[in-house]
């Protein structure tokens, strides 16, 4: 029974030796080893380590893992217009250097974020102060996030942060001048519809004076077309008349003698003065031939 007891005792001091002197680090943290209080070993490969029982060793744990800076108001920042603007933002930052991170902020997460937010609002303006509304707003946007995350990763290289990346959530104007830009991209709008409208007529008028033109040149052509045609087509009656005129020149006499007393006795009420004995009426006064002769 003795010997069984001091078994049990002894496995006791060893289990308690053993949680004093071993300790795990997983793959989401690091561990700072500290000897008499001060920093002596960085450990970030994840396991099962060994040190010396406290006071002589103790051991504390930061954070590996992605953090996030979410400032809970905009920041009050003016363009190179002299415009004011509204800016959120949002950090992803980590720590890049454990033992210049303890240094600096006793690894206080709380003083490191305001440390980084103090920071950043400085890096905002001198950003922001160069450009334009327009170009913070559209033109110049990414590169503009991207000079805050480099400048505001060169004053945070000695505080053991690393910088992953800076995004700008929301950028509003103030209430004082929201009016006067709305006012102001509204007239730019209605100017941009007028012209497009100015263009649409110019281009309508174009189509429409080709297609008059067009139009001219084909029907040119046609009466072009039209009268050769008929010229040809008269010459080749006259053509045709003349043969059969020559044929019988008393006939065609006699025949063009009919065409004129259809013309111009055509009306019951038409009237012509002229001599009775003039040719016109030479064969109106014939006597028709006698049958037989």
């Amino acid at each position: 029974m003795k010997k069984l007891s001091s078994l049990v005792i002894g496995l006791l001091v060893v289990l308690g030796l053993a949680r004093m002197c071993l300790y795990t680090v997983n793959e989401r943290e690091y561990a700072l080893v500290f000897a008499l209080g001060e920093l002596r070993t960085v450990v970030d490969e994840p396991g099962i380590h060994a040190k010396l029982p406290p006071p002589l060793q103790n051991v504390i744990y930061l954070d590996k893992r992605l953090l996030t800076l979410d400032a809970s108001g905009a920041d009050l920042v003016q363009t190179s217009e002299k415009k004011n603007l509204m800016i959120d933002t949002f950090v992803k930052w980590r720590i890049g250097n454990p033992r210049l991170y303890w240094v600096s902020f006793q690894g206080a997460e709380r003083a490191a974020s305001d440390r980084l937010a103090a920071l950043l609002r400085d890096v905002l303006n001198i950003a922001v102060n160069k450009r334009t509304v327009n170009q913070i707003t559209s033109a110049e946007r990414e590169k503009a996030m991207s000079e805050i995350s480099e400048l505001l990763q060169e004053r945070v290289k000695d505080l053991g942060i690393d910088i992953v990346d800076v995004r700008m959530k929301r950028v509003d104007f103030t209430p004082e001048i929201s009016e006067s830009v709305y006012r102001r991209m509204e007239a730019e709008r209605k100017r941009v519809a007028s012209e497009e409208r100015s263009k649409g007529n110019a281009q309508a008028e174009r189509i429409r004076a080709n297609a008059d033109r067009q139009s001219e040149v084909i029907l040119a052509e046609a009466y072009r077309d039209a009268q050769k045609i008929k010229g040809e087509g008269d010459g080749e009656a006259a053509r045709i008349y003349a043969e059969a005129f020559s044929a019988d020149p008393e006939f065609a006499r006699f025949y063009r003698s009919l065409e004129a007393y259809r013309a111009s006795f055509r009306q019951k009420s038409d009237v012509m003065v002229i001599d009775p004995s003039a040719d016109f009426f030479s064969y109106l006064k014939k006597e028709a031939p006698e049958a037989g002769r």
